[in-house]
């Protein structure tokens, strides 16, 4: 399996901890806002956990999580949160499978996937919701955003994310280029600094599926499903719920 994080992982973390500040919120009021009261949440590409986090503290304690990761780089920061805390290691059950491959659950909560949906061509996003519509228990539906650009679109570098841990300063620098009908290709530059001065830079590059809200709309719709605009009017985040 190619492992787009398996170079990056060490500073994803804490280079996202002010975007899920950001898209917190608007997680949990959509997942609170869902009738559905049974069934297990699923959270695709879980990442560090970040959103698993979010997801225990807006549901019932005894609501189970299946938390999806398959980047081994990324899962282990994601089964240490779920271990660290005994809030989340008593309900979330971390899967080393992909979207595609896990084995979903027959009674679904919610499907959430956030920051992830641009992995997926438009083919497995087909397989992905003709498998897990049906699966959806009443009042439940599926949460994601759609992060930008949403349509293939030349990207400027800039600088995405910056933390100070100790004496050091970590940043994260983006840019994208378009590389397909429907594609970008991400090119992410990772900085370490000290004082101002260079201690490590890593490169890495992803290819990105892009798609907009019309599209996404359809999408859903060819599976019974109904897509609304939730959370922050810039966050791109979006709920699904059966007709």
């Amino acid at each position: 399996m190619n492992d787009p994080y398996q170079r990056s992982a060490e500073y994803i973390d804490i280079l996202i901890a002010e975007a899920w500040g950001f898209f917190a919120p608007g997680l949990a009021e959509a997942l609170r806002g869902l009738s559905g009261t049974t069934g297990v949440t699923v959270d695709l590409g879980a990442g560090s956990g970040r959103g698993v986090a979010v997801i225990c503290a807006a549901l019932p304690d005894d609501s189970p999580v299946l938390a999806v990761e398959p980047s081994p780089s990324l899962r282990a920061v994601l089964l240490a949160r779920a271990h660290e805390d005994v809030r989340l290691r008593e309900r979330v059950t971390v899967s080393p499978t992909d979207a595609l491959g896990t084995p979903l659950p027959d009674h679904i909560r919610a499907l959430v996937a956030m920051n992830m949906i641009g992995h997926l061509s438009p083919d497995d996003r087909q397989v992905l919701w003709g498998r897990a519509a049906p699966r959806l228990v009443p009042g439940g539906g599926v949460i994601l955003n759609l992060s930008p650009p949403t349509s293939p679109t030349h990207i400027a570098r800039s600088r995405m994310s910056s933390r100070k841990v100790g004496d050091l300063t970590y940043e994260g620098w983006a840019s994208a280029e378009v590389v397909g009908d429907h594609q970008v290709r991400w090119h992410m530059t990772y900085l370490v600094q000290r004082d101002g001065q260079p201690v490590s830079e890593l490169v890495v590059e992803y290819d990105w599926w892009v798609l907009d809200e019309a599209e996404l709309g359809k999408e859903l719709a060819e599976h019974g499903l109904t897509t609304r605009r939730t959370g922050p009017p810039d966050a791109g985040m979006y709920v699904a719920t059966r007709n």
